[in-house]
């Protein structure tokens, strides 16, 4: 074929390729809300665009397919024309070099900014064309879809991947830049893209502060444990915190109060729901609303326990941290109560607590006081838990936070009347129920207090 007429036919493509990356970007960017405002006010083609929105990923699938036939066709044909003219070499490579700054220039960046510019003037417009062009082509872009989804690992997607949500994104963000939405609502937007990109994991209560009960226990023992701790599900174990049989709702407790002593907890528990840590939330979300339920246990890659995950920690991906009036206020770092006796924040640098009483405290395992209290027992410490660490006694503070987690919020920390040099010990006998096993606990009297329990969800 003639070189110009092939030359001709390159210079034509281009432009039409950069017609279908328009089209693609207006498409992308066009509001469904915005559409039916267009319909009530009876613009032309506004009918027909509403249609449209409504199948957008088959549509912008096919201006996909359009705009890389034309990019395609016309470097084949570029290549064609010049092999007349040059070796087949150096054919070969200016076109490369052309093609590449034309689809770069001329078919992506000028098209698609025009297209988000202009985006409702240009989907009107093509809407009739669009329709047309759905309607031949429509089983063309199904096929091959099916064919990439077929030849890619993993699950294909079955409107195709084209319809990105790298877009919706910026949709939101142009919505805040316009006042549509506010920042507060723009963030709880981006969160929901997000949950599928977060692992179940990142969220979880961590093995080593959950609140947990033996199966042997009695209900008047869990009912104790679940109103010091403030979770009305608490998992239930077996021979250790791995060998989860289930998990006690505080609802069925209530019902076996006038015999609380007499019924063991494995008589009342309900089945456990297992779920790996890397489950991504949007997932989890969808699968504690399907089963009602509203606590998982986490399963790392070993088949242990890594935690667990309630559907309220998941919500808060969304809406943030739900705080009270009790956090307005600031827990100061140290506070002298005289007599040599200090309330300090649980998250006081051990070397600063060390540094109040005039002594070196070494605990490399630790970094706080809090982390020093829970140490010295053994497990994650309830609010009256009580230790002896390096001649310094502790006594944990603290109650409900926003979700009625107990946390310990302040230590008291004390030396004794007569300091004694003895290795650090938890004072496990003396503690008040609920803070250590005491001895009353240790004969089954309903304390429900575990060696190990820490705080998890409600």
């Amino acid at each position: 074929m003639n070189p110009f007429v092939l030359l001709l036919l390159t210079i034509l493509l281009v432009p039409v390729g950069g017609v279908f990356a328009a089209i693609d970007a207006a498409l992308a960017t066009t509001s469904p809300a915005r559409v039916e405002d267009l319909v009530r006010a009876d613009r032309t083609g506004a009918r027909r665009l509403a249609r449209i929105v409504v199948d957008r990923p088959r549509y912008v699938n096919l201006m996909v397919l359009l705009r890389l036939v034309c990019e395609i066709s016309a470097t084949v044909l570029l290549a064609a024309a010049l092999d007349h003219v040059l070796s087949s070499g150096w054919a070969l490579l200016l076109t490369a070099a052309v093609m590449v700054v034309v689809d770069y220039v001329v078919i992506g960046v000028g098209p698609r900014t025009l297209g988000r510019q202009h985006a409702y003037s240009i989907s009107l417009a093509a809407a009739l064309p669009l329709q047309v062009i759905g309607s031949l082509l429509g089983p063309v872009s199904r096929l091959l879809i099916l064919i990439g989804n077929a030849i890619t690992p993993g699950k294909g997607f079955r409107n195709g991947p084209f319809a990105s949500e790298v877009e919706l994104r910026e949709v939101v963000d142009m919505a805040q830049a316009s006042g549509v939405v506010d920042s507060e609502e723009r963030r709880m937007i981006q969160s929901v893209f997000e949950l599928g990109e977060t692992p179940a994991r990142a969220v979880m209560v961590p093995r080593t502060e959950m609140v947990w009960i033996e199966a042997d226990k009695t209900t008047a023992q869990a009912m104790s444990l679940a109103v010091r701790s403030g979770h009305s599900r608490i998992p239930v174990i077996g021979e250790n915190i791995d060998d989860i049989l289930g998990v006690v709702y505080l609802k069925d407790l209530v019902q076996h109060m006038d015999r609380g002593k007499k019924v063991r907890v494995r008589e009342v528990m309900r089945a456990p729901v297992f779920v790996p840590d890397s489950k991504p939330l949007d997932e989890l979300l969808d699968e504690m609303q399907r089963r009602r339920n509203h606590m998982a246990l986490l399963v790392d890659e070993y088949g242990g326990i890594a935690g667990l995950v309630t559907i309220e920690d998941v919500l808060e991906e969304i809406v943030g941290e739900i705080a009270d009036e009790y956090d307005t206020h600031e827990i100061p770092d140290v506070e002298d109560l005289g007599g040599g006796k200090y309330r300090v924040s649980a998250r006081l640098s051990v070397e600063d607590l060390g540094e109040l009483f005039g002594m070196e405290i070494d605990e490399e395992d630790v970094d706080t006081v809090g982390g020093l209290l829970a140490h010295a027992l053994g497990r994650v410490p309830l609010p009256g838990s009580k230790a002896v660490v390096h001649g310094v006694q502790l006594r944990g503070e603290g109650g409900a936070d926003a979700r009625g987690r107990v946390r310990v919020h302040t230590v008291v920390v004390r030396l004794p009347p007569e300091k004694t040099e003895k290795p650090a010990r938890a004072d496990r006998e003396t503690g008040p129920a609920g803070a250590e096993r005491s001895t009353d606990d240790r004969q089954g009297n309903g304390s429900g207090a575990q060696p190990g329990e820490g705080v998890g969800d409600d």
